[in-house]
């Protein structure tokens, strides 16, 4: 069995920080894994784990920066790793789902895996959509924000069993039949550190780097229909009221607040 996991490198913002035209300053970002990812990096390496021949291969879209992080999937135990990455992409300002969509598409076909697992969403953007947009375009069967996964099941009979975080606190238990995508929420395990020894493994792992004419792709299939028009800070709607002292003296605050207010009983 083959496990493609895809991941991605995201941004992390300092408390201050300052914007510049269109993005945050370079100087006030911080680069780590996406949360969601990493529990699908952790699902798939308790896959391998459980089995008898599978691997798992991560791909990634991102410029050569996102090595390290790429590395650190690969320490997890992760097999082998893809970042596509092209002079086009750099030139985007912001990948919409259609374009994420048709690269890992062009990746997915040239692995043929049997199972897709990524996260529900991204910490930067949060689409949330290109999942099951990927699931649509390569004609597997999917399910979304799973937050638990029989592996027994789908190593003896290539079906996965899953649990699925529905709306309202109600969970959905269904069957999905490999190939399939499964979009990985957070919860559904606990994703382990990378052991000095993994972290030593993973520098003589493969990455293998690829541009758009290694997967048959062309400049305009990447083209994002979306635009960034501005960055902001928002502004704040309603001022904060801190009370200061000790809890006689600010209990007594808040009911004068609350009374001025119209709040509390007559």
């Amino acid at each position: 069995m083959k496990v493609l996991v895809t991941v991605k490198e995201v941004a992390e913002v300092e408390d201050d920080f300052e914007i510049e035209g269109t993005a945050i300053a370079e100087q006030f970002l911080e680069y780590d894994l996406n949360e969601w990812d990493d529990y699908a990096v952790e699902e798939a390496v308790q896959i391998q784990e459980a089995g008898d021949d599978v691997e798992v291969v991560s791909v990634t879209v991102g410029p050569e920066r996102s090595e390290e992080t790429i590395r650190m999937a690969l320490a997890k135990g992760v097999d082998r790793a893809i970042r596509v990455w092209d002079e086009a992409l750099a030139d985007a300002e912001l990948l919409d789902v259609a374009a994420k969509t048709q690269i890992l598409q062009a990746v997915v076909e040239a692995e043929e895996p049997d199972l897709v697992l990524t996260g529900v969403q991204a910490n930067d953007d949060s689409f949330g959509a290109t999942g099951v947009s990927l699931a649509d375009a390569i004609g597997y069967e999917w399910a979304a924000v799973v937050n638990a996964l029989d592996v027994d099941t789908l190593l003896a009979e290539n079906v996965a069993n899953v649990h699925r975080e529905l709306e309202g606190g109600v969970e959905e238990l269904t069957e999905v039949d490999l190939p399939a995508v499964l979009t990985i929420q957070t919860g559904i395990n606990e994703p382990r550190y990378a052991s000095l020894r993994g972290i030593r493994q993973a520098q003589s792992k493969e990455i293998a780097d690829q541009d758009l004419d290694d997967l048959g792709l062309e400049v305009g299939d990447v083209e994002s229909r979306l635009a960034l028009t501005e960055m902001y800070e928002p502004e704040s709607e309603s001022d904060a009221t801190i009370f200061e002292g000790g809890a006689e003296e600010t209990a007594g605050q808040l009911a004068q607040v609350l009374r001025e207010k119209g709040v509390g009983a007559e």
